[in-house]
């Protein structure tokens, strides 16, 4: 028995013991963290793409941002649309849409930047290496370049270029006539090739007229700008016109004379009856003032057409329509995931798709450059003129007035097309000069008389003698 009791008193001693050391271990494991929980799903980053423009454009956007969501595993873009530019911006600016990444006119970028409603962009584009130095036009880089920063990643850029009907303006029928034609390759023509154009094609007995030109600020300029003329006084925040300084005085005098001649453009009636744009559709309109935004439209309307650079009148020039996007300020959480799709969205295969709707002009040239955009089965047959002439683009300062400016003129440049005669051109001109002042020049002070010329006539009226310098008598109520 003492033999089985000492044992038996063994055990116990034993339990006892692993019962002590179990307690004393629980209670130094006690202050210890639960393991942590196994890998979780990543929280998506949700983003809002605003856009704007026609139904192909939209779809074409649509099927852009589809194929991101299908491929990234951190990010979702819902994608917001507009008709145009100004219904998008009237709702962005309204606070009824708040998106991520807006597309943004350059027009309008001087009012965005002022609304602080855009983030610049170059560090984050240096981080995420787009080059923008050499795979983008620079001209289109610097249009969206404001204090030495990049403030909207530029997508689209097209020149003012020539619209034309092949079967009212033939190139070789004018030739074998001994009239002035322009060099086969497309890539240039000066004022008298132009008015040869024009008078060819303006043939009474089917009705059909030369040329039309839009009588604003945009459609003079490149004329202004190809005679060695300016159309601001300065570069950035001008304070003036300067359509009365001798060289843009000069440069229109020419370009009216020939805008001006009744036989060669639409008349009154006819602009009362039509657009210009449906007067060349329906092919009694030669030549056209456009962008890139025309052709799929002059495609459907069954018009033969080509295009040729604006015309010169000493040198290339034109002007542009521009589109970037832009990133919204003030949501840090998602500016990341935001600069990764604009990454994503200037990358050449979604540039591409964008391209062969036929309506945008890529500003990236690795995708300008190719059949996407030029398109060589389609018209226009010499689509390159569209990226010849970027780099004769030349960007009109930022303005927050520009609208306003375009309304307050409106009339006085109407009338430098329709009147008949003008006593002074260049007064006429120096009084546009002067009333543009009292929307630009913050220190303005009136003249006496500020809407008469120096001619005592108002600005752009008719006055009982003719210049004869300043172009051939007009009639717009003639058909």
């Amino acid at each position: 028995m003492g033999r089985f009791g000492w044992r038996t008193g063994a055990v116990v001693v034993v339990v006892a013991l692993s019962v002590l050391v179990g307690m004393v271990m629980l209670a130094e494991g006690s202050d210890e963290k639960p393991a942590p929980p196994g890998p979780s799903k990543p929280t998506m980053a949700q983003l809002d793409f605003a856009v704007w423009g026609s139904k192909e454009e939209i779809a074409a956007y649509k099927s852009v941002v589809d194929d991101y969501n299908a491929d990234s595993l951190d990010t979702n873009v819902t994608m917001s649309s507009w008709p145009s530019a100004a219904a998008m911006l009237a709702d962005v600016r309204a606070g009824k849409a708040k998106p991520d990444l807006y597309l943004l006119p350059r027009s309008e970028l001087a009012a965005t930047i002022a609304d602080k409603a855009n983030l610049p962009l170059l560090d984050l584009v240096n981080e995420r290496e787009i080059p923008i130095g050499d795979d983008f036009a620079r001209e289109a880089v610097q249009a969206f370049s404001v204090d030495d920063d990049l403030q909207c990643m530029p997508y689209t850029v097209s020149p003012m270029v020539i619209y034309y009907n092949t079967d009212l303006v033939d190139f070789d029928a004018m030739e074998a006539e001994d009239l002035p034609v322009p060099k086969p390759d497309h890539s240039g023509w000066n004022l008298a090739e132009f008015r040869a154009a024009a008078e060819f094609a303006s043939r009474p007995r089917q009705n059909t007229r030369g040329v039309y030109i839009e009588p604003t600020l945009r459609g003079l300029a490149p004329f202004i700008y190809s005679g060695g003329g300016q159309v601001f006084n300065e570069e950035s925040d001008p304070t003036s016109l300067t359509l009365g300084e001798d060289s843009s005085t000069d440069a229109l005098r020419q370009t009216l004379e020939l805008l001006r001649d009744p036989r060669l453009t639409l008349s009154a009636k006819q602009l009362g009856q039509r657009t210009p744009l449906q007067w060349f559709e329906r092919g009694k309109l030669a030549m056209i003032a456009g962008f890139r935004g025309l052709t799929p439209e002059l495609r459907r309307a069954g018009v033969n057409f080509d295009v040729m650079p604006m015309p010169s009148l000493g040198s290339n020039q034109t002007v542009g329509d521009l589109n970037g996007i832009c990133l919204s300020p003030g949501r840090p959480s998602r500016t990341e995931a935001a600069a990764n799709f604009l990454s994503y969205l200037v990358a050449d295969e979604p540039v591409g798709k964008l391209a062969e709707t036929g309506y945008l002009q890529p500003a990236k040239l690795t995708v300008a450059l190719t059949d996407e955009f030029l398109q060589p089965d389609l018209q226009p047959a010499h689509a390159g003129v569209f990226t010849q002439s970027v780099r004769n683009m030349i960007m009109p300062p930022l303005m927050t007035q520009g609208a306003q400016l375009q309304a307050l003129v409106k009339t006085d440049l109407e009338n430098l097309l329709t009147t008949p005669y003008f006593e002074d051109l260049q007064a006429s001109l120096r009084a546009i000069d002067e009333k543009s002042r009292s929307l630009l020049d913050p220190d303005y002070e009136p003249s006496e008389s500020p809407s008469e010329s120096a001619s005592g006539e108002p600005s752009g009226a008719a006055s009982g003698a003719s210049d004869a310098s300043d172009g051939a008598t007009d009639d717009r109520s003639r058909d």
